[in-house]
């Protein structure tokens, strides 16, 4: 099983949060409904994310997994 997680998309996906609310994001690459958690981690080694909005915004959700700052985009998938 490898350490890093499948790359799910190579642009952030941009998402109305609302404050309060959990989101799951995907760590594993592998969700069919970037960049949330679709439960396809099942037979990896990673478990998803979840993360609370702190307010009501549009936020840029990070789908290449290799962020420093998850869930959200640090722009990375430009390395990529």
């Amino acid at each position: 099983m490898s350490d890093y997680p499948e790359i799910g998309g190579r642009q952030p996906i941009a998402v109305d949060v609302v404050a309060g609310e959990s989101y799951w994001w995907c760590m594993c690459g592998r969700s069919k409904s970037q960049p949330f958690c679709d439960s396809s981690h099942a037979p990896t080694s990673f478990d998803p994310l979840e993360w609370e909005a702190p307010e009501t915004k549009r936020v840029l959700f990070c789908t290449c997994k290799r962020t420093t700052t998850p869930p959200l985009c640090d722009g990375s998938h430009k390395r990529l």
